[in-house]
């Protein structure tokens, strides 16, 4: 077991060993906190690829890797959702388009979301 001393070969190597062989291929992440090391290993019983580094340069990188080592062990691609901007027409304006008047949602001050309320202090009894 050698270490890969480049970032992209190490990629490169990790993807075409999970292509080669999908069922097989198991990947491992070692993070030591104490010592800022991050150690990455892939293997399929055969081929042994690890990666070292002290760096947190590379935390972008291990996290398109990540990204891109689940997408293919789930067989699909992640889609960014879009932003969407939601139009929102007042009532004088669907009537004056020529539609019905609706009443427009306004948020509640309910206790929604799992927040709860605080109970009133019980007063004590001399």
């Amino acid at each position: 077991m050698v270490f890969i001393q480049s970032w992209q070969e190490f990629q490169d190597a990790a993807e075409a060993l999970y292509q080669k062989s999908p069922n097989k291929a198991r990947y491992c992440v070692k993070w030591r906190s104490s010592e800022g090391k991050l150690v990455l290993k892939i293997t399929d019983d055969v081929t042994c690829l690890k990666f070292k580094t002290y760096s947190s340069i590379y935390l972008n990188r291990f996290e398109a890797l990540n990204l891109s080592l689940m997408e293919k062990m789930q067989n699909r691609r992640v889609v960014e959702p879009t932003p969407v901007e939601p139009s929102i027409n007042t009532s004088r304006d669907n009537a004056a388009a020529g539609g019905t008047s609706t009443a427009i949602p306004t948020p509640s001050t309910s206790t929604a979301g799992g927040v709860k309320k605080k109970k009133p202090a019980k007063k004590k009894k001399n």
